[in-house]
């Protein structure tokens, strides 16, 4: 098996769009969360909050031509991945399109602005204005094929839309795409636009947090106190490389994806199974040849679901224990599900880099519930890090777990 390394990365988030931003943000405990008036229109929704990207603007520079087809979930993944392919040197490169480079991307569905509207057309049975760009926008596979187009890649394509694995999910696929021999780089990540639709589901479930008058306290991972999960968007993208490739070119080589493992519940659509959790640990930890002892960090999946972190925290306590530190970044910004595991692999990244950890914000009081980890809290903390995990857990009970290496 050939050794994969990170020679790119870039991110679209609430809290900004550079590793620098987003740090100062988790050393000052800031929030991306805020309250979204505009979702007092729907009657029946109860969660009022979110974690928006407020700032995000499409560039001027991408082509029109490229564009039409982009719904917003298209967009923030497009702009994210020209950031990891400009790191990687690989904009001007002709490697893109070599069929040597491939593409691993995900979503939890298409966009849903381009939904909604084809779905007003179909209601009223006229659908004299839908063109073959609608049709793009929707499916699945959106970002995937709008990446592809719009950076010229030619090689093999994985799309994954498993909600909230979505994006680790496609950095897994990736990973061993290029581990086999079957491509020496690929384009992988996760990204979501945010919908009222999206958190009107968990609403369903009693599932979303209704702190809808102090929205920088929720969501709040773990916490005795926690009221659910509050919906994000955003973009991630890595670029993975075969080692020795990336060592020929002189690339910058940012880490290491060393392990990777899938699998799901077969049981329960929406019910988490701590058993099935603790298999996709053991199975990455086997696939990196790494004992639990190894690891210095996990980063929790940490949606802030009763049932869920329940459900986690003593699937991660069963393999790892209660020394190691963990947290969950989605205090900060929400769950921007297809894009969490994604932006989480990214942030990992770059704690490893800088030998610093993330506490969980709005973690006062752990739940007596939720198994004794070493849970992290108030300030960012410096720790000399070698090697962490990324986890990551969603609806119909696909699990994902990735072992990520310092270079």
């Amino acid at each position: 098996m050939k050794r994969v390394v990170v020679t790119g990365m870039g991110a679209v988030t609430a809290l900004g769009n550079s590793w620098a931003e987003f740090r100062r943000a988790l050393e000052s405990g800031t929030s991306g969360i805020r309250l979204m008036p505009e979702w007092a229109a729907y009657r029946g929704l109860n969660t009022q909050v979110a974690g928006p990207v407020d700032h995000f603007v499409m560039p001027a520079h991408f082509p029109r031509k490229k564009v039409r087809s982009m719904g917003r979930v298209s967009q923030l993944a497009a702009v994210a991945s020209e950031s990891a392919l400009a790191q990687a040197g690989l904009l001007q490169s002709s490697l893109r399109h070599s069929g040597r480079m491939g593409i691993a991307y995900g979503s939890s569905t298409g966009s849903t602005d381009a939904i909604c509207d084809f779905a007003a057309r179909l209601s009223g049975r006229d659908l004299s204005g839908v063109t073959a760009t609608n049709y793009i926008k929707m499916m699945s596979n959106t970002t995937a094929v709008n990446l592809s187009v719009c950076f010229e890649i030619q090689g093999r394509s994985y799309s994954t839309s498993t909600a909230c694995t979505s994006g680790s999910q496609a950095i897994g696929y990736a990973f061993e795409a290029i581990a086999s021999g079957k491509q020496d780089m690929m384009l992988a990540g996760g990204a979501e636009e945010l919908c009222p639709s999206e958190a009107a589901v968990f609403d369903t479930f009693r599932a979303s947090s209704r702190k809808n008058h102090s929205p920088q306290q929720t969501p709040s991972p773990f916490d005795a106190e926690r009221d659910g999960l509050v919906i994000g968007e955003g973009a991630a993208s890595l670029v993975l490389e075969e080692y020795e490739h990336a060592k020929a070119r002189g690339a910058m080589v940012y880490g290491e994806v060393i392990g990777f493992a899938t699998n799901c519940d077969g049981g329960h659509v929406t019910q988490p199974d701590a058993a099935s959790m603790e298999q996709s640990m053991t199975l990455a930890l086997l696939d990196a040849r790494l004992s639990a002892a190894d690891i210095d960090y996990v980063n929790m999946h940490g949606t802030a679901t009763e049932w869920g972190d329940i459900a986690e925290s003593n699937a991660c306590y069963n393999v790892y224990g209660e020394h190691v530190p963990v947290s969950s970044i989605k205090g900060h910004i929400g769950h921007s599900l297809g894009a969490s595991g994604a932006i989480e692999a990214w942030a990992c990244l770059h704690m490893l880099a800088d030998g610093v950890l993330a506490p969980t914000l709005n973690l006062h009081h752990p739940d007596s519930r939720c198994a004794p980890l070493n849970y992290l809290k108030g300030a960012l903390h410096e720790q000399k890090l070698t090697t962490v995990v990324s986890n990551n857990f969603a609806f119909g009970g696909v699990n994902t777990s990735l072992i990520l290496r310092a270079p």
